[in-house]
């Protein structure tokens, strides 16, 4: 087993965003949960067009934060896909939050904002129903 990780500071908003506080992480994982995306070459498709370098990169340090993990694609043995873990699925309130925040102070397309506006109006329950769909997904 590796060393612990150093870090500045215990406190809880500083350790949190330490391990997910770049906006690439977050993407990232929004990709995973509302667009189901599993692979490489999909999450390169994001509007936000990250580079293939910095992708690699957070989803390296994704997994050994672990909040993803990856394997073999059972139907194509070449392709990994990449897929949550139970910490990672744990951030889909963080993102929801995030979320109610954008669409009280910024611009959102309406899209987004009535798929966002349906997923909070149903409260704690549609969030839990909406983690365990992830688990499904992803935990096997």
């Amino acid at each position: 087993m590796g060393k612990e990780k150093e870090y500045r500071s215990d406190c809880p908003q500083y350790l949190a965003l330490d391990a997910f506080g770049d906006r690439w992480t977050l993407l990232i994982i929004r990709d995973m949960m509302i667009d189901g995306k599993k692979y490489f070459r999909e999450f390169l498709q994001s509007k936000e067009k990250i580079a293939s370098n910095i992708l690699s990169s957070r989803l390296q340090s994704m997994e050994e934060e672990g909040f993803i993990y990856k394997k073999r694609d059972p139907s194509h043995k070449q392709k990994i896909i990449y897929l949550l873990t139970e910490k990672g699925i744990d951030l889909f309130p963080i993102l929801m939050e995030n979320a109610r925040w954008s669409l009280k102070h910024k611009q959102v397309n309406d899209q987004d904002r009535i798929h966002i506006q349906t997923i909070l109006d149903g409260g704690m329950k549609s969030k839990q129903k909406m983690m365990e769909k992830l688990k499904k997904e992803h935990l096997f």
